[in-house]
């Protein structure tokens, strides 16, 4: 496999079961698979789901933005479509079930190593949502998750991005 990069690539057979890739610093964690050091931006859906005067947030359990708060969401699977994912990805991270209703925004989170290299390039779609159901418990990827009000969001930290958007989805619900 020749993909322009050079790479020290191991191979392992696993009882007979298949071949597993190990990555030799290029981030690749199995076949097609290759969310550090991508060759292309990843696409993906954010939540702004609100209810009353609250937003449902995660604490990040993975990196990028590992412990920090955010929206809850992730990346659109091939052949999934972006409500779908989103759905999905809401119900994995905090066992809530939401509508997916208008984009709020589309903007991208790209995050580079100490050398300067892109380590990380998300293109977020971020929909507002409506939760209809579950009893929130974080689960999948995320450390914790809660509905947190309008007037305490800043005490969680958030980016600056993330603020926005939250924002602009109380805005638009107005």
């Amino acid at each position: 496999m020749d993909n322009g990069k050079s790479a020290s690539w191991s191979r392992s057979w696993g009882l007979g079961l298949g071949i597993r890739i190990r990555d030799q610093g290029l981030g690749i964690s199995g076949a097609g698979d290759r969310r550090t050091y991508p060759e292309r931006p990843i696409v993906s859906v954010g939540a702004i789901a609100i209810d009353g005067d609250c937003v449902l947030l995660v604490k990040r359990g993975h990196e990028p933005l590992k412990g920090q708060w955010s929206l809850p969401g992730g990346v659109v699977e091939a052949g999934e479509e972006l409500h779908a994912a989103l759905v999905r990805e809401v119900r994995e991270e905090t066992s809530v079930d939401v509508e997916v209703g208008p984009v709020v925004e589309v903007l991208d989170r790209i995050s580079r190593d100490a050398g300067g290299r892109v380590e990380y390039h998300y293109v977020i779609i971020d929909y507002l949502c409506r939760a209809t159901g579950g009893a929130i418990a974080c689960a999948s990827d995320a450390a914790d998750a809660r509905w947190v009000s309008r007037s305490d969001l800043a005490s969680y930290g958030l980016t600056t991005k993330a603020a926005a958007v939250i924002a602009r989805a109380f805005e638009m619900r107005e």
